[in-house]
């Protein structure tokens, strides 16, 4: 029986279980929550409380890593990088979920696979060198390595909806912005057509057809919901977390070429109006 174990087992791994439950696969997430190991039970997962130290290795076939690198580097590594070596040879696929950040600022233009990564945060350094140290890995112990970089990710409970029926939502305007986003079923399908289609060694990008400015998106979300537009908020003078700003740092379009020529993906959601379009008729 084909296995996946899913480590950190999050929002968009969440999404490819069930394609992979349908076709009779066995899947294993870890969670750190044990009341999320209950919700994850109840969804016909295996759930296992994992805080580093040795992983649940016998058996898989497949291995799919969702954790963020911390100060220290890759927590999985760092716990199991040699038990991962020692089982290499066992296993069909291996995907590591990165970042678009890696990229950094190019101003609007566009990027794809072969652009140089100078990364323009720590975060985005960060997941440089966790990239680069899977990628030793998988060098060293003929590891099968699948790299997916994906970009602002939406989908079920993840949107603009909430905020605007809130009365919280704004549109910030920072002129020349733009953001590559992926609907998290696109996530899904990309990394389910990668494990049909191993390629060990292959980085793709994930992420959608239309790059748009943020306030777009939320204009379109209003539209769709009957709302007053939200307010205009120039960026400058906006009340933002050291964090939110950090990502108006970055405006880059990404491209996805790679995605469909290498791995025949055909994207359900081109485009965030067809995701949100989507989302809230889920949502009815």
């Amino acid at each position: 029986m084909p296995t996946l174990l899913s480590i950190g087992h999050g929002y968009s791994a969440q999404a490819l279980a069930p394609l992979l439950l349908a076709r009779g696969w066995r899947v294993i997430g870890t969670t750190r929550s044990a009341d999320k190991a209950e919700r994850l039970r109840a969804q016909g997962i295996e759930p296992m409380i994992w805080e580093g130290g040795d992983l649940p290795l016998e058996g898989v076939s497949h291995v799919l890593s969702s954790v963020a690198p911390g100060p220290e580097g890759d927590p999985v590594l760092a716990a199991a990088g040699a038990q991962l070596a020692q089982a290499a040879p066992q296993l069909d696929w291996v995907g590591y979920l990165s970042t678009i950040g890696v990229y950094g600022d190019h101003a609007g233009g566009w990027v794809d696979e072969a652009t140089p990564l100078t990364p323009a945060t720590q975060r985005g350094q960060a997941r440089v060198e966790a990239e680069a140290a899977w990628g030793a890995l998988g060098a060293s112990h003929r590891l099968p390595l699948h790299i997916f970089r994906l970009a602002g990710i939406y989908g079920p409970g993840r949107g603009p909806f909430e905020k605007l029926r809130q009365g919280s939502a704004r549109r910030i305007i920072k002129p020349g912005q733009v953001f590559s986003r992926i609907h998290v079923a696109d996530i899904a399908q990309v990394l389910l057509a990668s494990i049909d289609r191993p390629d060990p060694g292959g980085v793709y990008n994930v992420c959608d057809d239309d790059p748009a400015p943020p306030e777009d998106v939320i204009s379109y979300a209003a539209e769709l919901l009957g709302l007053p537009q939200p307010p205009a908020v120039d960026f400058d003078t906006a009340d933002l977390s050291p964090m939110a700003r950090s990502f108006y740092g970055e405006s880059k379009r990404v491209r996805n070429d790679k995605i469909k020529r290498d791995l025949g993906v055909a994207l359900r959601y081109r485009d965030y109006r067809a995701g949100l379009r989507a989302l809230l008729e889920q949502e009815g």
